[in-house]
């Protein structure tokens, strides 16, 4: 075990929660580990089909350059890392057991549940660190959870919290502080803020005449609202600053769409920043509100991919800080725990025309890699 791990452990050790029938869960995608792993974990990501040996390469070298290693090292991959301290700082709030599942990786939500069935828990309020709902990606985290518990244990599950106003408040935070920066050093200049969430394939999220098949689920034929929340999240952060941020200077698109073949939703991130340009703006603060830690998406997609399409553009690029520890966050996350889901909205009804989405034209693709 390494000392990053070892410490944590320590955090979130029985000493600082009660030792009852219930507990929270909180469910994360997964990273590998260590850069030997990148096959299986792809493997795990697609549903079982694997990869073409340049696409694990490609994926390889991204995660070689946001610090992932051949060996473990010291502080563990920053999802696993990130992930793991918020569950500790939330068990030290709550006096109550948090344990973590991940979807692709270790530790896995099977084998965290088995952990929690010798514990002695019967009762799980599982968090879907995925605010936005999807049947999808979220549809995912419940199949792997129920498929787990089977009936030994209850289970609350808490998920499409995208409209909680503390999670905005999270956000609008470490905006806020990035567009003052961006102010600084723009001198002057446009200041414009981008929102992203990450873009799933439309066969995904858009009403179907026959059901579709997904990583082996059979998807609904009514429309995801998917893209709706996300946008939501961002106009709550909007509104939390328009006292520095005009309506008409915040825009959203979708980042990191997959190489899997097929059309993904855009308007793409870059497509984006060549019409921001283009609009005659200097500096772009850009923020993911669907990801609530360091990972690939940001670390790389954004800090190094992005950064080259804005210096191509003749654009300044920035980034609001990731949530990670945020204490707002963590209080969101108790909320959750103590309230549940409040905010209800109604489903769209089947055939209606939930949004235009921009479809981006099939790609040779990285397999929802970064999803």
């Amino acid at each position: 075990m390494n000392l990053f791990y070892f410490l944590v452990g320590l955090l979130a050790g029985k000493k600082t929660a009660r030792v009852n029938e219930s507990a929270v869960l909180l469910l994360a995608h997964g990273t590998p580990d260590v850069l030997g792993e990148m096959a299986a974990y792809l493997k795990l990501v697609t549903g079982g089909r694997g990869l073409p040996q340049h696409v694990v390469e490609e994926l390889q070298h991204r995660y070689a350059e946001i610090g992932l290693r051949e060996e473990p090292t010291a502080e563990g991959p920053h999802l696993t890392r990130w992930t793991l301290m918020q569950a500790a700082l939330l068990e030290k709030k709550l006096k109550q057991r948090v344990y973590v599942g991940m979807r692709n990786w270790k530790p896995f939500i099977a084998d965290t549940v088995k952990q929690m069935q010798k514990d002695g828990v019967k009762k799980i309020t599982a968090i879907c660190l995925a605010p936005q709902n999807s049947r999808t990606s979220v549809g995912l985290y419940r199949r792997a959870l129920t498929d787990a518990v089977g009936e030994s244990m209850q289970v609350e599950f808490l998920a499409g919290w995208a409209e909680h106003p503390l999670l905005a408040r999270a956000f609008a935070e470490k905006m806020r502080f990035a567009l003052e920066r961006a102010h600084y050093q723009a001198a002057g200049g446009k200041v414009a803020v981008l929102f992203t969430a990450h873009a799933v394939p439309c066969r995904t999220i858009q009403a179907s005449v026959k059901p579709v098949k997904h990583h082996g689920m059979v998807l609904a034929t009514q429309p995801d609202t998917y893209a709706i929340e996300c946008k939501a999240t961002a106009k709550l952060i909007a509104k939390q600053m328009q006292d520095v941020l005009d309506e008409r200077d915040w825009y959203f698109s979708f980042q990191s769409q997959g190489l899997s073949g097929g059309p993904w939703i855009g308007p793409t991130v870059e497509e984006t920043l060549s019409s921001l340009k283009a609009a005659g703006y200097d500096h772009v603060v850009l923020q993911p509100v669907g990801f609530l830690c360091d990972h690939v998406e940001i670390l790389y997609d954004i800090d190094i991919a992005f950064q080259q399409t804005a210096k191509e553009l003749g654009l300044t690029i920035s980034r609001a800080e990731s949530l990670n520890d945020s204490p707002t966050l963590i209080a969101a996350l108790e909320d959750l725990v103590q309230h549940g889901v409040s905010v209800e909205r109604p489903a769209p009804a089947a055939g209606s025309a939930v949004e235009v989405l921009s479809v981006l034209a099939p790609v040779e693709a990285l397999a929802g890699a970064n999803a």
